[in-house]
């Protein structure tokens, strides 16, 4: 791998972005398999999907109808004479329409020789073996030329696409029944801290219960990743020490906790006797402002923090980008969708905001407003919301009706 020049310290939200990125269009995937059509529903393809025939591979019709020849309807109404029917997956076409002759065609059949168009049944009166036609058509109108959607040979999709149903759709019209994707990256999680607690325990008065490894659990897999939970580790060194070593054998190690400032953080502390290459140890947002990106023992890991909310929103940022690139997912950037803002909203300078909200409406009346939460911690907050509301760090105050950047959630 080539060197990546170091950037330590804290970086503005579009700083510490870029440095996972670059990153990430480094590391690559850890082999492939092949797997059942189906199966590769979310998988991310390894090969690339080719057309083996000309798409469509015959002059198809976009309309029920009459495939004619355009040029006998110059004058209009035209009576042509009705020579047969075509059906789609009909094997038996009629040779050629000559001229004054029409064929009553169905969506999805193969256009017949010398028709040149077809006429949609809305415009035509049939009589007998007769057809009126009362609007005129041009050449090529509602036909599908051979190979006009994709030759044979042609590359459909390539190498480190995301398997959706419109791509599975594509490698059925071509016959792949079993398909090559990428294996899924395994992804250590360790959740830390004296106060947290297994989800089936009751927890004391001052402990909470280990939420964060089970929502980084599902991010995991919705990006195209195998969680291994770790469990939960104590403020010791001699037990971050141990669990770390193992999240160090996995593809991707997430830490949540100890990476703030406090007398018990001991994450950085701990990665740094593992020979740990620090790119950044924080960003300018909120929440999630503590979180750490490096690499040890030739691997990548994400400190993140360990309030719930900032959790949630520092893998979507920051630890997503690199997991779809060990999963074969080609790189692409962050993109945000934009809603008209439903209440005025006050906050402070310095910071990337990425508070949680509610975007309702529909078409383009949608309209976002922020959740009634009470900061990072409060889970079932954002649970309520459906997306993040982007704040930028120079904005203090934004008035009802401005338009906002908004990541769903």
């Amino acid at each position: 791998m080539a060197a990546l020049p170091q950037q330590p310290g804290i970086l503005s939200f579009e700083e510490a972005r870029h440095v996972v990125e670059r990153h990430a269009a480094q590391a690559h995937a850890r082999g492939t398999e092949n797997v059942d059509l189906l199966a590769a529903c979310g998988r991310v393809l390894a090969e690339a999907l080719v057309a083996d025939r000309d798409f469509p591979p015959f002059r198809r019709a976009m309309r029920d109808g009459y495939a004619v020849r355009s040029a006998d309807l110059a004058q209009l109404p035209a009576t042509l004479d009705v020579m047969g029917e075509v059906r789609a997956g009909a094997a038996d076409v009629p040779a050629e329409v000559l001229s004054g002759q029409a064929v009553a065609i169905m969506t999805g059949a193969p256009s017949p020789a010398g028709a040149d168009a077809v006429v949609m049944v809305e415009y035509t009166a049939l009589g007998g073996n007769r057809v009126t036609i009362t609007r005129g058509v041009s050449s090529g109108d509602n036909i599908v030329p051979v190979g006009s959607e994709a030759q044979m040979g042609q590359v459909l999709l390539e190498p480190g696409t995301s398997l959706g149903y419109c791509e599975i759709a594509a490698a059925a019209s071509v016959g792949k029944s079993t398909i090559q994707v990428f294996r899924r990256p395994t992804v250590a999680i360790l959740s830390t801290g004296d106060e947290v607690v297994e989800v089936s325990q009751k927890p004391g008065p001052s402990q909470i219960r280990n939420s964060n490894s089970y929502s980084l659990a599902v991010q995991v897999m919705q990006a195209g990743g195998e969680p291994h939970l770790l469990g939960i580790a104590r403020d010791d060194q001699s037990s971050l020490r141990g669990l770390i070593a193992q999240g160090l054998e996995s593809n991707l190690l997430l830490l949540t906790g100890g990476v703030s400032a406090g007398k018990y953080d001991l994450v950085e502390e701990v990665l740094s006797e593992f020979g740990a290459e620090f790119y950044f140890t924080g960003a300018q947002i909120q929440p999630g402002k503590p979180i750490v990106f490096g690499r040890a023992r030739d691997k990548y890991f994400f400190g993140l923090p360990g309030n719930p909310v900032s959790t949630m929103v520092t893998f979507e940022l920051f630890a997503k980008p690199m997991l779809q690139a060990l999963a074969g997912v080609r790189p692409a950037p962050l993109i945000f969708l934009h809603g008209r803002l439903k209440a005025e909203i006050k906050t402070k300078t310095g910071l990337q905001r990425f508070l949680p909200g509610r975007l309702s409406g529909e078409f383009e009346q949608c309209q976002v407003e922020l959740a009634r939460w009470h900061g990072s911690g409060d889970v079932a907050a954002t649970a309520r919301a459906n997306c993040y509301i982007v704040i930028p760090p120079d904005r203090e105050q934004i008035a009802a009706g401005e338009w906002v950047a908004v990541m769903m959630r």
